[in-house]
């Protein structure tokens, strides 16, 4: 057994440690490592999210709907703009500002990810999805100068606009994430309990 001389020993050595991390010995673990294992969430969002695209581009005529339920349909369309086709007409430039914007945004999210506590694993995963969602429309826009999206719901009579993968991992994602602002919050002295 090595000899760490600023650690405590045992079971109750192990509440010490808890209660001051410092005590612990150094296990060599990278803790903002440790943090980016949430990374491969946003992978597996990525790939996800360009195989369905490969799937309904191969499949699925643009502007011809398949009915699967009453409430949703495949249709393949492609969205120049950002979210609800916004700014889709808008000449061919916001290409190149939504893709800023998105590397931007990503790399705020990684540097977020290596900041976040252990007990943070709720906003850990918020992240992760609106990370992947991010970079794979942003690879539809910088090969493509457009986003594929494939997937059509029905609100009643009224279509919602055609969304994917990635879509829909960033909303999960931002949906988990002010969920977690406010289950995360803690009481201030000053609020009544």
């Amino acid at each position: 057994m090595r000899n760490y001389p600023n650690a405590v020993t045992g079971v109750s050595g192990m509440a010490i440690a808890m209660e001051n991390p410092a005590a612990l010995p150094e296990s060599g673990a990278n803790p903002t490592r440790a943090r980016l294992r949430w990374l491969w969430l946003s992978l597996a969002v990525i790939l996800l999210d360009q195989a369905a695209k490969q799937i309904a581009e191969a499949l699925l005529m643009p502007h011809q709907p398949v009915s699967v339920l009453p409430f949703f349909d495949w249709y393949l369309t492609y969205n120049t703009g950002a979210a609800f086709s916004l700014l889709a007409d808008a000449g061919g430039w916001q290409r190149w500002f939504f893709t800023a914007i998105a590397a931007v945004v990503s790399v705020v999210i990684v540097q977020r990810l290596t900041k976040l506590e252990d007990h943070e694993r709720q906003t850990a995963l918020s992240l992760a999805l609106i990370l992947g969602g991010a970079i794979g429309n942003v690879i539809d826009r910088i090969l493509l100068g457009h986003v594929i999206d494939y997937i059509q719901v029905w609100l009643g009579s009224y279509p919602f606009p055609a969304f994917n993968v990635a879509d829909a991992a960033i909303s999960v994602g931002a949906v988990l994430l002010i969920l977690a602002s406010f289950i995360g919050r803690k009481p201030s002295g000053d609020e009544p309990a």
